[in-house]
């Protein structure tokens, strides 16, 4: 058990950095200092109280990252009742499934969205974000919410002070989110998450020192999603940082003017950004054939690379320490190219199901085609396999930051540990030291019909880099590797490709693909759709929907 309690984190800093700025929604105006946000909090304190809300009590919050999501998400936490989070992506039915399956009393939602959900489904008080009114409750609910102003000034006469903060005591065995992933391959399952698994990424984070009293810190992932909430809120929170909520879709467009006007000094990503960025900004300079013959010039090839790298850097903010990827494997081809040119980025692991943190390195520490190392004193790795370091086999984990299970779900929880109490993760992979290598997903890789063990996506990474290619998925069809592809629609309408010449791209990309795999990886043939590929909320592609 971490020996720091994960509530009183928040207490601590919020008196400490009382008149420090907080959250700022990014282009709105709204902004809060520390001190601010608690006033906020205490308010919300207040409501659940009045509403008659409990330790233990579960309540829903359904909504982008905004500073109304984050005030929420902390007074649940800080009150002793369990939040759940969910994605406001997710599918109106799911929503409503979740909300029901989780025994939720209080429901968060934006009206718009809510206005999309089976109201009949939803019976507990309904309260909109960002402004909390209410959207459904009895007449004792809406009197409550009259009188709210007039009962705080009366419980805080002399104003709402720093001495007033004072949290619920939560212990770092409770259960304080239950996280509902959309999965890969079906319902989602209520990942519990207690404070033990927060204090467990919080605390090594400021071990690392990724971020300092007064930073500046840009949210732009899902805090929906344990990967932004555990780094891009929670952390920074308690280190005092100025956290900007993008609360806009992350557009390459969008998220480059918003690094620029906020200059971050830290970066938490998944692959997606960073891939698009080496196709669309770094593969149209280097496929130059002048510039692809100063690289392979010694000396040249690193003032060629600085230029790129400075670019970069400055077009991201100019002000950042490192960039953390995360939430799937980056292109291999991309991670070489980024490591060449000594860009300060590093690839972590994690999953929901720890909150999320496994492994990770420093950037200056950080090898290619790693996930970093297990963490110190935190975490413990091993690999089913006969030999640990060169043979792949599952990774299993056990420590601080490992869920205490499904919610309402034993066999599910059952069936994710072994029997002696290791977390089975469902990636293969080897384990160097600490050092962990994956090798890609158990239940995603394929058997070919000479037997061979292929793991598909050490294909699509090499597809996907392909041109005219946004994104692949390969399959397999009468024990056949077949490649499903997604275009990249803006590139083909800008270049004016008719189907006909499409289908000859694919046909060459095919081509060179198979030139650079092994005879077993070789596929046999292209297939476009027309529709991106569902998404999980890490991005990553639900595969048992085309399988």
């Amino acid at each position: 058990m971490i020996q720091q309690n994960f509530i009183q984190l928040y207490e601590e800093s919020f008196k400490t950095n009382w008149e420090l700025p907080a959250l700022t929604d990014y282009k709105e105006g709204c902004s809060y200092t520390y001190g601010e946000l608690a006033q906020k909090i205490a308010e919300l304190h207040l409501l659940f109280s009045k509403l008659g809300i409990e330790k233990g009590d579960k309540i829903s919050l359904v909504g982008k990252n905004h500073s109304s999501w984050s005030i929420l998400f902390m007074a649940t936490i800080t009150y002793g009742a369990v939040i759940v989070p969910i994605l406001h992506e997710f599918n109106p039915d799911s929503i409503v499934e979740i909300i029901g399956h989780s025994d939720s009393k209080l429901v968060f939602i934006n009206e718009n969205l809510w206005n999309k959900l089976e109201k009949d489904s939803v019976s507990v008080p309904i309260f909109n974000i960002p402004n909390f009114t209410l959207l459904q409750g009895d007449e004792t609910t809406t009197e409550i919410i009259h009188n709210l102003s007039e009962s705080f000034s009366q419980q805080y006469r002399n104003g709402f002070t720093r001495d007033d903060i004072r949290y619920a005591q939560v212990g770092n065995e409770d259960v304080v989110c239950i996280n509902y992933t959309s999965g890969t391959t079906g319902f989602s399952k209520g990942v519990m998450i207690t404070a033990n698994n927060f204090a467990g990424n919080v605390i090594y984070a400021e071990k690392l020192q990724l971020l300092f009293k007064g930073d500046r810190q840009l949210a732009f992932l899902p805090m929906a999603h344990v990967y932004g909430c555990a780094f891009d809120f929670l952390y920074a929170l308690s280190a005092g940082v100025h956290i900007t909520l993008l609360g806009v879709i992350p557009s390459p467009q969008n998220l480059i003017q918003a690094l620029q006007d906020v200059r971050p000094n830290l970066i938490i990503t998944v692959p997606l950004i960073f891939e698009k960025i080496y196709k669309k900004k770094i593969l149209p300079i280097t496929n130059k054939p002048l510039v692809k013959l100063l690289l392979q010039t010694p000396g040249i090839n690193r003032l060629i690379l600085n230029k790129i790298k400075r670019s970069l850097v400055e077009s991201l903010g100019g002000n950042f320490r490192e960039v953390i990827i995360g939430g799937a494997a980056l292109n291999a081809e991309v991670e070489a190219f980024f490591h060449k040119m000594r860009f300060p980025f590093t690839v972590g692991y994690g999953m929901t199901e720890c909150a999320p943190l496994i492994s990770y390195d420093h950037h200056y520490d950080f090898i290619p085609t790693s996930c970093g190392s297990v963490l110190e004193d935190i975490m413990e790795a091993r690999i089913d396999s006969p030999d640990p370091g060169k043979i792949p086999g599952e990774i299993q984990v056990h420590g601080e930051n490992v869920m205490k299970g499904y919610y309402k779900n034993p066999e599910a929880t059952e069936e994710a540990f072994t029997e002696d109490g290791w977390l089975k993760t469902g990636d293969s992979g080897i384990l160097i030291g600490r050092r962990l290598y994956i090798k890609g997903r158990i239940k995603t890789m394929l058997l070919t019909a000479n037997g061979q063990n292929v793991y598909p996506e050490e294909i699509e990474s090499k597809l996907n880099n392909l041109p005219y290619i946004q994104e692949s998925i390969v399959v397999l069809r009468n024990l056949k590797l077949v490649a499903l592809v997604y275009p990249d629609m803006a590139a083909i309408e800008a270049d004016k490709i008719d189907s006909d010449k499409l289908t000859q791209i694919m046909n060459e990309n095919k081509n060179i693909l198979n030139k650079s795999v092994a005879q077993y990886e070789k596929i046999t043939a292209i297939e476009i759709v027309s529709k991106e590929f569902e998404k999980t909320p890490k991005k990553s592609i639900k595969r048992f929907l085309y399988s």
